[in-house]
């Protein structure tokens, strides 16, 4: 039996999916990207914040145009968060960083779509052993949360592992219709974006943090740990976080149990900072991808300018 399509499971039109980035993909984004013929994911995060989850449920709007995504190790502490969005029956939900058994059947039976997100080959088959729809290969050039190896050779690699049994998603690096067209080369279904999403309309992000993607570059940003310090976040092995850098991140990354010792005083610092939109302290959590953004757009814009530049893309090397 043939693997069915991405765009077969979830509904949508182009393969073109935003990512659930945590307190950034709320309601109104992921309502969006489904609007122009994506598939938007709500950013659940750590599944702590039942209050945020539940505005931004209901801004959605129509649950079964959208997903919703949550960092798994950590949801695993808040089942009552998972449970309401499950009761809101979205199209899929998405599990990154930990085990999706305990939620991937109970997800299932709700209607819901799993979709697993990877950054091995091993991981992706324990994934789709564990009752994933769809693997999201996930390299390291992504912003925010990932492991080491990138995105060029992992995709094809965990195509060649599972992609007879489901559709795979090419993440990290890709923000634009050549990079969507890359993934479909590599031998992927379509494409996860988190850092041309970062700076769209929509996403809920200080407007200072969006001009320093666009006016940024993908070489400046680095993995660590010292942001997930900062913020009491105790990330397992072997996840780091890819930020912009700046001054908070040149003088503590790689300087993690300095920082520990520094607390006290740095947390208020650095929180006062994320308050004051002041983006040479506090973190963009955004990854090398940066530098193919020149602009802040809505979100269906970009749907539109990725599904229309891939076209192209493929016109043009099928002429060749």
């Amino acid at each position: 039996m043939a693997t069915r399509r991405f765009t077969d499971i979830v509904a949508c039109r182009h393969p073109i999916v935003s990512a659930p980035m945590g307190a950034v993909s709320g309601g109104r984004l992921a309502a969006a990207v489904s609007a122009a013929g994506g598939f938007g994911l709500i950013g659940g995060g750590y599944g702590r914040d039942r209050a945020w989850l539940m505005r931004e449920l209901d801004l959605a709007g129509d649950m079964a145009k959208v997903g919703v995504g949550f960092i798994t190790w950590s949801a695993a502490g808040h089942p009552e968060n998972f449970d309401l969005v499950v009761e809101r029956r979205p199209k899929a939900i998405m599990l990154s960083f930990g085990d999706p058994a305990p939620f991937a059947a109970k997800a299932r039976r709700a209607g819901s779509a799993v979709i697993c997100q990877v950054q091995s080959v091993e991981m992706a088959r324990e994934a789709v052993a564990k009752g994933a729809d769809v693997i999201v290969a996930q390299g390291t050039e992504a912003g925010g949360h990932g492991a080491a190896c990138a995105s060029l050779p992992l995709v094809p690699a965990v195509v060649d592992a599972v992609g007879d049994k489901v559709p795979v998603l090419a993440a990290g690096g890709i923000a634009d219709g050549r990079g969507l067209a890359a993934a479909w080369a590599l031998g992927a279904d379509g494409a996860l974006l988190g850092t041309r999403f970062y700076a769209a309309d929509e996403a809920l992000v200080h407007p200072a943090a969006k001009q320093k993607v666009v006016t940024g570059d993908g070489a400046d940003t680095a993995r660590g740990a010292a942001v997930d310090v900062i913020r009491g976040y105790r990330w397992p092995a072997p996840f780091t976080i890819r930020t912009q850098l700046n001054d908070f991140v040149r003088r503590w990354n790689g300087r993690e149990a300095d920082l520990a010792k520094e607390l006290a005083t740095e947390s208020a610092r650095y929180a006062a900072a994320a308050e004051a939109g002041d983006f040479d302290h506090a973190a963009v959590i955004v990854g090398e991808a940066a530098g193919l953004v020149h602009d802040v757009v809505s979100a269906g814009e970009i749907v539109r300018r990725i599904a229309e530049e891939a076209r192209q893309v493929v016109a043009r090397l099928a002429s060749r």
